[in-house]
């Protein structure tokens, strides 16, 4: 068997594997990216059809390139977002190798880097740069079986003309579930929307977008405790031109609010009774970031609106004040489930000693604690803004640096 051999594999060819790519490039770093699927697959394939990007035009890109044919303030598409790392694809040294899938990594007998057995053969590194991102196994929860209830995660759901007709329970208020809940709603589905602990920023505030100021108060640079730390869950929208998620505002829309889902018995949910305290914390990180903003403000001397509205809170919702503990899902004529709960890691074709007792990778700003191996676009990889498009960038360039003074 032929063995292909090149100084640094990158696996993945999405946003982290392309940032790689480029600075690696500027470091006259020899390079193969491989992609089991496309570029970008998981944002053609694993998206929503109405989805827009969460951050504006301005902000949600690689600093080296803007998107095409989108104002600054705007948010882009799914399609442009997937059009834009394609273009991206072109501009970078190194093709990207699609349709090869690595099955299995492994550190070469003799210690002088590494082995992956893919779709089309061997290839062996010296160096491996593991990039293929958070979203990589979708998570369900064991609760709902023999109801015959179509379930679904939200990287499988498209648009509400795929699910059967009757009423729909989102459990997940992160931005993907308020999303698609708010979809649902406006297409005349009836909508129970399940809320545990979440982070609710102001879309704009004073005439600044929240990505702006998360930047100026210093949050996207925020380090995590320890490495594999959860990502925050924020309920946050570039729908429609983008807005700031309400969920009393979803309520009066016709939404049924409920707390965190529990167990489901006999067709049954539980829901724990936190509906009001988990509404009441997203208030209270809404507040602290006006308040944050316009101190802010104060300090530097901007000269900016003042915006008294944006703290005005409509009371709550008889859903809210008396929240509902249990819903039969026949009663309540749900045919539908949507579990907007995340993704939980996968690197069991990772047949390296990189990883702590509990799965995740072990490693120091994405330097793996195994020498030549490195990991890029992972949440709180260096800081919150790690698996984001503009922070995996910047994380790239510091593997790059790594790599080079190895290389050199």
């Amino acid at each position: 068997m032929s063995v292909e051999k090149i100084e640094t594999l990158v696996i993945g060819g999405g946003q982290a594997g392309l940032a790689m790519s480029e600075h690696l490039s500027k470091r006259g770093v020899p390079h193969l990216i491989v992609e089991r699927h496309r570029i970008a697959e998981r944002w053609r394939s694993e998206r929503w059809d109405s989805l827009v990007a969460n951050g504006p035009a301005w902000h949600d890109r690689f600093p080296s390139m803007t998107f095409a044919g989108i104002e600054p303030e705007s948010f882009a598409t799914r399609d442009a977002i997937v059009d834009y790392f394609v273009e991206y694809a072109g501009k970078i040294a190194a093709p990207v190798r699609c349709g090869v899938e690595v099955k299995a990594l492994y550190k070469k007998a003799d210690g002088s880097g590494f082995r992956a057995e893919t779709s089309d053969g061997v290839i062996e590194a010296a160096k491996v740069v593991v990039a293929t991102g958070p979203f990589q196994r979708p998570i369900i929860p064991p609760a709902v079986s023999d109801t015959g209830v179509t379930q679904i995660h939200s990287a499988s759901y498209r648009n509400p003309g795929q699910l059967p007709q009757g009423a729909v329970l989102v459990v997940g208020a992160g931005s993907s579930g308020v999303q698609i809940a708010d979809e649902l709603v406006r297409a005349g589905r009836r909508v129970y929307l399940s809320i545990g602990p979440h982070k609710r920023p102001p879309r704009r505030y004073r005439g600044r977008d929240f990505v702006w100021w998360l930047g100026a108060l210093g949050e996207w640079n925020a380090r995590a405790m320890a490495a594999g730390t959860e990502h925050v869950t924020i309920a946050v929208s570039g729908a429609r031109g983008g807005h700031t998620v309400d969920f009393r505002e979803l309520a009066a829309r016709g939404m049924t609010l409920l707390g965190r889902a529990g167990t489901c018995q006999d067709g049954v949910m539980q829901f724990l009774p936190d509906l009001a305290e988990n509404i009441a914390r997203g208030d209270a990180d809404y507040l602290r970031v006006l308040n944050a903003a316009d101190d802010y403000i104060t300090q530097q001397g901007l000269d900016l609106p003042e915006e008294p509205e944006a703290r005005r809170t409509a009371p709550d919702p008889p859903c809210v004040t008396h929240p509902l503990l249990q819903l039969n899902l026949a009663e309540a004529g749900i045919t539908s489930l949507i579990w907007a709960t995340g993704y939980a890691l996968d690197f069991g074709w990772v047949k390296v000693d990189a990883f702590d007792d509990k799965g995740r990778p072990a490693h120091e700003l994405g330097v793996s604690v195994v020498p030549g191996l490195y990991f890029l676009g992972l949440p709180w990889l260096s800081r919150r803004a790690s698996p984001f498009i503009w922070g995996v960038w910047h994380d790239a360039d510091y593997l790059a640096d790594q790599i080079a003074a190895n290389h050199r």
